[in-house]
């Protein structure tokens, strides 16, 4: 499974009037694992967009079981669990400085190209690049 973890401590600015992460940037350290993610896998976004490919997300899912607050350090993990298709299915798991899992959720993305705008089989040197992953762990 191709895996990625990055650490990220909440600013001020993150947080709602509450105190707590605002829900919706959750979606915002999501993307910033999964930029990692495909980093680690061999495969920066950027390479995706010089051979005419985008990654909408189609879906995004999150499960808040515990609020992270300001000054947090939060370990945001992400992994690929499925490529398939057209698409690609990442898992995500936030956790704070002690270990508490604060959050589950993840997002579903379809390679697009960007010069028709319509989804496209996921091309096979990145289906490479995610087969050799896997097997060097």
């Amino acid at each position: 499974m191709v895996e990625a973890e990055i650490s990220y401590r909440v600013p001020y600015a993150d947080t709602d009037q509450m105190g707590v992460v605002y829900y919706a940037n959750f979606f915002v350290y999501f993307e910033r694992v999964r930029n990692e993610l495909l980093r680690n896998m061999g495969l920066p976004y950027t390479t995706l967009e010089a051979d005419g490919l985008m990654l909408p997300v189609a879906s995004a899912n999150c499960d808040y079981k515990i609020p992270a607050k300001y000054d947090d350090l939060l370990v945001i993990k992400a992994s690929i669990t499925e490529m398939k298709g057209c698409r690609m299915l990442v898992t995500n798991e936030v956790y704070n400085q002690d270990g508490d899992l604060l959050v589950v959720g993840g997002t579903t993305h379809c390679f697009v190209s960007a010069e028709t705008r319509r989804p496209v089989k996921i091309p096979e040197n990145v289906m490479n690049l995610f087969n050799d992953y896997e097997e060097k762990k």
